[in-house]
């Protein structure tokens, strides 16, 4: 019979055999997007069989390890995943050599994500650093039916012939830029990292800058904290193109979606709430003739006020507060020659804006607003830092974005 010292002992060792627990942050996301008919420009939410999707990302932080979340959040049953393969790529968008892993879940290779329901990987053994470049390859066996996708991708998806392609290179059927069925890459980064998020609309997911490039605004902000060599924060890019504040439309209004695209994500400690152009634009009726009016009918919700967006705003800045999530509130950015600008929706902006500026219920204020207002006519955008439509930014516009932000906020504590 054993003495107690020996199972003591015998415990001690288990004990010293264990992994340390991960510390795990966002690296990449992408906020699911509800599915939709065609609108306009807009084409509808395709579905995939028999198919293979390689989409390639770049994180933000590095880490020892990683792990894949999947979203099924719209889909009109269970997801099949056949099988999924991560690797690194190199500066030239080649695979690294030795790199490339299975995505397994609980030990398979393959996996059934319930309706409405995310989809966790097991921890992948690869160690990644900061700024690395992956592709995700996911095997699809069965009709999706029309995808949980994020439309705005702006990096390539490359999509098969039928068949399993995960393990190896094809030529693609067809190619599109939208992310299918990921919502985020997590990685296991040192116990000081921690993630921030963004919630917003188009002007965050990048729409203006240069595909391909990671051009973003997040993804500078991304840069700028790698530079810096402090604690590694992982940049949570949940911008949503068309999203609004109050009201459904492109993506779930950003109250309803708040808890899963932000405070769920593992790390959290600080999101940028920089949303609410949309509300005004839509909601004060400004998009009178042709294409856009027949968008702004099909979307749902009527007038608005500016006390309406505070209010949404206060209900945000509440539910971080709860979680003991900082929140910094970026001013909303000038859009006057944009298809929905109005008079009204400036007045509304304006106000919002003294609220954000001094309110003091936002944890910290980016003043966007004055980073992109042209000087000559400050309800407007600065020529060199819109795409030509008055709303969206340019590469030059997104950095100085970015630039403006104080690293400060992003401390360890």
């Amino acid at each position: 019979m054993k003495g107690p010292g020996i199972l003591l002992a015998a415990a001690g060792l288990a004990l010293a055999a264990t992994p340390a627990q991960a510390e795990w942050i966002a690296s990449w996301t992408a906020a699911p997007v509800t599915p939709s008919a065609a609108m306009g420009p807009i084409p509808a939410t395709p579905s995939y069989a028999n198919r293979t999707i390689r989409q390639t990302l770049r994180l933000s932080a590095g880490g020892k390890a990683l792990r894949v979340r999947l979203s099924n959040a719209y889909g009109p049953g269970p997801l099949r995943i056949g099988a999924a393969r991560i690797a690194l790529l190199d500066a030239a968008g080649k695979e690294v050599p030795g790199t490339s892993r299975a995505v397994l879940f609980a030990g398979a290779t393959g996996a059934l994500a319930a309706k409405g329901a995310p989809l966790v990987s097991d921890v992948i053994d690869l160690a990644v650093p900061a700024l690395a470049r992956v592709s995700l390859s996911l095997y699809l066996p069965d009709e999706t039916g029309p995808c949980t996708c994020h439309t705005t991708g702006l990096d390539t998806t490359d999509i098969s012939a039928p068949g399993n392609f995960t393990a190896a290179p094809f030529t693609p059927e067809t190619t599109t830029q939208m992310r299918a069925f990921i919502a985020s890459i997590d990685v296991d980064a040192p116990d000081d990292a921690a993630t921030v998020a963004i919630l917003g609309d188009s002007i965050s997911d990048g729409v203006g800058s240069t595909p391909g490039a990671n051009r973003r605004w997040p993804d500078l902000l991304a840069e700028r904290l790698v530079a810096r060599r402090g604690p590694a924060w992982g940049v949570a890019n949940q911008g949503i193109s068309g999203n609004r504040i109050l009201n459904d439309g492109f993506g779930t209004n950003a109250l309803a979606r708040f808890d899963r695209d932000i405070l769920a994500l593992p790390g959290i400690k600080a999101v940028i709430v920089f949303e609410g152009v949309n509300d005004l634009g839509i909601g004060f009726g400004a998009m009178a003739q042709g294409q856009a009016a027949a968008m702004r009918t099909a979307l749902p919700g009527g007038a608005i006020t500016a006390a309406d967006l505070i209010a949404g705003y206060r209900q945000i800045i509440a539910r971080a507060h709860a979680k003991g999530v900082r929140i910094f509130g970026a001013t909303i950015a000038p859009y006057k020659g944009a298809t929905y600008w109005s008079e009204a929706g400036e007045a509304a902006r304006q106000e919002v804006n003294r609220f954000i500026r001094t309110s003091g219920a936002f944890d910290a204020v980016l003043d966007f607003d004055k980073v992109l207002a042209d000087p000559a006519d400050p309800a407007a955008m600065r020529t060199d830092y819109h795409m030509g439509d008055h709303l969206h930014g340019t590469d030059a516009g997104y950095k100085a974005l970015a630039d403006s932000i104080d690293l400060g906020l992003f401390k360890d504590d």
